[in-house]
């Protein structure tokens, strides 16, 4: 086999049934690093497989996290072949120059049931940083940010910014900067009493400088990408399976995207540009994507934030697109909740609550 590559005889947490649908199957995906399932029928034979970028392209489209998984898994999979170590090298080969981001390769029998899964080693690519941006006031939750700084916040049993840390560092980031400004010495007291896996570095702000504005103040400029969130957040998202959905796309900027919904509490009416009467819909649900303070970013896109100005994180992206720079979503299914009002807080303190007490 080839030097790069490792076969997984036990293969049972990378297998899904055609029967199971998105939301299974993305639980089991999201159970491990390597974020991809070999789905097959019920004689064990292989009829497609499926990666985190495929469910997230898929939601992107439309679908619903209860459909089947046959709805988006690649219906045609290239299969190796048992016992054709030199096909199946070459197969694993091609692999890894189409997609060298995530690289399995399902090996089958003559009936195409599955014997084992080959993994290949994707290529090298700079380990992403991150920059938390902790410097706002928090002026939405009114007294309790007006002596301590909202990412300091407890949620559950511990701080709103430990959460995010333990976050970042459970996918793998070891260099992590911190952007700060409000009440910033309290958050560096707290990153130097940490027991931190990663090397957390805190950048001063000397005045607001917008949303996307620390960037500029990185002390070096990445090799590879950026991944920029705002300290007022709690969430499971997989910021691993963020990076690797950025590289696998080749986007210069990437946006982790939430469903938003709500209920229009009146009929809506529809009616032509003639003022004639369409129908009328009673109290439908409305359904956006919102923007999720998560983003990933190419140094391209990073060089783009001046340093003699503020800028936020919106005028950022729009510039970006404005002189073709490639921008692409990555839409989350997993908890997550922005930090911006009391009800917020209080909601997500007792859902942490909950979980503590659930264990």
């Amino acid at each position: 086999m080839h030097s790069q590559s490792r076969i997984l005889d036990r293969f049972e947490e990378f297998v899904s049934p055609v029967s199971l649908a998105l939301r299974d199957v993305m639980a089991r995906i999201t159970s491990h690093r390597d974020l991809f399932q070999v789905v097959v029928d019920t004689a064990g034979r292989v009829v497609g497989t499926v990666t985190d970028g495929d469910i997230r392209r898929a939601l992107l489209a439309g679908h619903s996290l209860d459909e089947p998984i046959e709805r988006c898994m690649a219906r045609h999979p290239l299969l190796g072949r048992i016992g054709d170590d030199d096909g199946n090298r070459r197969a694993l080969d091609k692999l890894r120059t189409n997609s060298p981001h995530a690289i399995f390769l399902p090996v089958v029998d003559d009936d195409g049931r599955l014997q084992h899964i080959l993994l290949g080693s994707p290529d090298d690519h700079a380990p992403p940083v991150a920059l938390v941006m902790a410097g706002g006031f928090g002026r939405r939750l009114a007294e309790r940010t007006r002596e301590t700084p909202k990412p300091l916040l407890t949620v559950g049993d511990r701080p709103i910014l430990e959460h995010i840390l333990r976050q970042l560092e459970g996918t793998g980031f070891r260099r992590i900067y911190i952007s700060v400004h409000y009440l910033a010495d309290q958050i560096v007291r707290f990153v130097e009493t940490r027991d931190s896996l990663a090397d957390i570095t805190c950048l001063h702000d000397g005045s607001p400088r917008g949303t996307a504005g620390a960037i500029a103040g990185l002390p070096d400029q990445p090799e590879g990408s950026v991944v920029v969130l705002n300290g007022d957040l709690i969430t499971n998202v997989d910021f691993g399976a963020l990076v690797q959905f950025h590289n696998r796309n080749d986007a210069d900027a990437t946006l982790a995207v939430a469903q938003h919904e709500f209920e229009v509490p009146y009929g809506v009416v529809r009616h032509g540009s003639d003022g004639q009467f369409h129908g009328i819909d009673e109290k439908p649900t409305v359904r956006h994507f919102v923007s999720a303070g998560i983003y990933c970013l190419s140094r391209e896109i990073c060089a783009l934030v001046p340093n003699d100005r503020p800028m936020d994180m919106p005028d950022l992206i729009n510039r970006g697109r404005e002189i073709g720079l490639k921008v692409g979503l990555f839409p989350i299914h997993e908890y997550w909740t922005d930090i911006g009002r009391p009800a917020d807080l209080d909601e997500a303190h007792a859902r942490a609550n909950a979980n503590l007490a659930a264990t």
